[in-house]
């Protein structure tokens, strides 16, 4: 099965001169469709600034990212954005839901925002709403949609964020301490959602996180100390 995502010799620093902090060493790995990826790591190894050269929101200093077989580093600001809002989902620590619409609404926001953008295609928003629907269904969400996200759990809540995430099939999705805000139990229950979803969805799941938990769930565990991947 052929890598959706690659990472090659990735390196990253801030600062210049004597006062330049390496962050990021020479990174190497791959990810395949429908393998869940959890890389882990304490605060300050680099863990957030990798995901977010992952995710095209921020380019290396050296190296090469390989996305569905593109070379990242030869495309230009809008064919990064094109290819980010086309192959990338993402999940955050916090859920970020907008507290003036439903759950439905929330999770097809992607599609209303890109409707926005380009207006005439009005089935698009009835599909995105039955896409929806089968995702909230999945995570056992399927009687919340009418509902606004005050009454919703902190677990509900970033369910609702993962479904919003893989509301257009994104190839890959990156979830960045996706549980850390929430307790234990439910804690587990995202990370068990997203190693089903990797498998139901054939999506790369990328997770960066430093609670062990969330590697019981995982296909494969890397871990990250001081901007390099530990052998």
């Amino acid at each position: 099965m052929a890598s959706v995502l690659e990472a090659k010799g990735l390196f990253k620093s801030y600062g210049e001169g004597p006062q330049a902090v390496e962050v990021l060493k020479g990174l190497d790995f791959s990810v395949l469709a429908g393998e869940y990826l959890v890389i882990l790591g304490p605060s300050g190894c680099g863990k957030s600034t990798l995901l977010n050269i992952l995710g095209l929101m921020d380019r290396p200093d050296a190296g090469e990212l390989v996305i569905r077989g593109r070379a990242v580093s030869a495309l230009n600001e809008d064919e990064r954005s094109r290819l980010r809002g086309d192959s990338i989902g993402f999940v955050f620590q916090f859920d970020s839901l907008l507290p003036e619409f439903t759950v439905l609404e929330n999770v097809t926001m992607p599609e209303r925002i890109a409707l926005s953008r380009a207006p005439g295609r009005p089935e698009g928003l009835e599909a995105a709403e039955a896409r929806a629907g089968d995702l909230l269904a999945g995570l056992g969400l399927k009687g919340l949609a009418g509902r606004f996200p005050r009454e919703l759990s902190g677990g509900e809540r970033q369910r609702v964020a993962i479904c919003r995430a893989l509301l257009r099939k994104p190839a890959i999705l990156l979830a960045d301490e996706p549980t850390g805000n929430l307790d234990r139990n439910n804690g587990e229950l995202v990370f068990r959602d997203l190693r089903s979803l990797a498998e139901r969805e054939g999506a790369a799941v990328v997770v960066v996180t430093h609670n062990e938990g969330a590697g019981t769930q995982a296909n494969r565990v890397l871990r990250m100390l001081d901007g390099a991947m530990m052998r």
